[in-house]
């Protein structure tokens, strides 16, 4: 589940913020398999999409992170979960997305480097109200 400013997001709804307003974030990892699963590392990467193709994740002028943007997460037991907090302050108004992937966090395992990535999500930065 992510939540963005307290409100549950899907990959259909844009969540719209204003500029220099930190922004919440919450992503909420549920083990439903019968075994514990871990050790991972949770990554947020924020990008823009020109909708040609090109994602630009070169935002350190536009986008910035209250806290990390990397969590790392030992082990989720069978039907538990995990929740993760941040925040996004936008500095820039547009279009932005929010890229979540798992990566395996154990050189000893042989599953590929990212290997869930949750569906993007996309928040518009406005200018500030008044």
């Amino acid at each position: 589940d992510i939540l963005v400013d307290g409100k549950v997001c899907d990959c259909d709804a844009v969540v719209t913020c204003q500029v220099g307003d930190p922004v919440p974030l919450q992503v909420k990892l549920t083990n439903w398999s019968k075994h514990s699963v871990g050790p991972f590392a949770l990554t947020m990467m924020p990008y823009q999409d020109y909708q040609n193709g090109v994602h630009n994740y070169d935002l350190q002028d536009a986008i910035t992170f209250v806290g990390s943007n990397t969590f790392h997460i030992d082990t989720v037991k069978p039907t538990k979960d995990s929740v993760y907090f941040g925040a996004l302050l936008f500095l820039y108004t547009g279009d932005f997305y929010l890229n979540i992937k798992f990566h395996e966090d154990n050189c000893s395992r042989e599953l590929p480097l990212s290997w869930l990535c949750l569906p993007s999500v996309h928040i518009r930065a406005t200018e500030p109200v008044g």
